[in-house]
């Protein structure tokens, strides 16, 4: 993990050291060709339009998911970002992205017909909510996921 700018240092040097600009990142396959990183690694010194910690920027709302992985954004610029600059749609991550949620539907087919109650009691852990704010990873294709199906009639 490493400290990322959603602001490039480079460019906005006033907020080097501002913590409102800091993300965690992962290391996005440092060392490896440009077309194989990802996240900060593969983001240099690029901006990006909204930042992903910033509630009044609703990230949430914008990003969706299809269920091969793919994670695309109803905001041109951001989806935009999201290929070309944090490159999200890498093989690998749309491949963990689908297992993660593959394996989530299984569970729930195991465990038979949940009511809203126990759908919003998994939303909860999986959003952070209900572990003390622990996330697992790829949670938010779950989060989505679970989102959608709670929006169900």
């Amino acid at each position: 993990m490493k400290i990322e700018h959603w602001h490039s240092q480079d460019a906005h040097t006033g907020e080097r050291l501002d913590y409102r600009n800091f993300l965690a990142s992962c290391p996005g396959n440092e060392g490896q060709p440009r077309d194989l990183q990802h996240c900060d690694t593969r983001k240099g010194n690029d901006d990006l339009s909204r930042n992903p910690a910033d509630p009044l920027h609703d990230i949430e709302s914008i990003i969706h998911f299809y269920t091969d992985g793919t994670i695309y954004a109803t905001d041109p610029v951001f989806d935009r970002e999201i290929n070309a600059v944090l490159n999200l749609n890498i093989a690998f991550l749309k491949d963990n992205r689908k297992s993660a949620l593959d394996a989530f539907k299984i569970t729930l087919t195991k465990r038979g017909k949940m009511g809203r109650s126990t759908l919003q009691r998994l939303l909860r852990k999986w959003d952070g909510e209900a572990d003390g704010d622990v996330l697992y990873p790829y949670c938010q294709v779950i989060v989505y996921w679970l989102r959608k199906r709670l929006a169900r009639p």
